[in-house]
């Protein structure tokens, strides 16, 4: 990806896969905001999912990462948003799909169900993955027909 601008947040669940990622892209020149949580104390998903999202939707020129425990409620969370599209990752093919095939502009981790260094290596994919274009653009505009 051309541009290396990366928003990523976290709950309290996902904070230390969050530190981990954060410490990874920053090592590999990326541009990051850290949108929060700041420690494991407990907090609302949500709320940083939201946060995060309404940056995207607002013209926000980068990428997003989301972490909570499983990572579908930052999935759920961030999808509230028109336009945006997240999507879960559990596998490297995956995270190039929802790149190429649905152009997400967020990736979520969930942290309790996967290990730091494979989240690593599907945001790798993830990040270095255009979108297709095409026929997946067409498709991409009447999910965005449906908000």
């Amino acid at each position: 990806m051309e541009n290396k601008k990366i928003l990523i947040a976290s709950d309290h669940a996902g904070f230390h896969q969050k530190e981990f990622l954060k410490a990874r892209l920053i090592a590999a020149n990326y541009d990051v905001q850290d949108e929060g949580c700041h420690s494991p104390e407990s907090v609302h998903y949500p709320e940083y999912a939201a946060l995060l999202a309404g940056k995207i939707k607002e013209g926000f020129p980068g990428l997003g990462v989301l972490i909570c425990g499983s990572g579908q409620g930052m999935m759920m969370a961030a999808n509230r948003f028109s336009g945006v599209r997240a999507g879960l990752a559990w596998n490297e093919e995956i995270a190039r799909l929802m790149r190429s095939h649905n152009d997400a502009r967020i990736i979520c981790f969930g942290a309790r169900f996967t290990a730091d260094e494979y989240a690593w290596q599907m945001l790798k994919v993830f990040l270095d993955t255009p979108f297709d274009g095409g026929k997946h653009a067409i498709r991409t505009g009447l999910m965005d027909d449906l908000a």
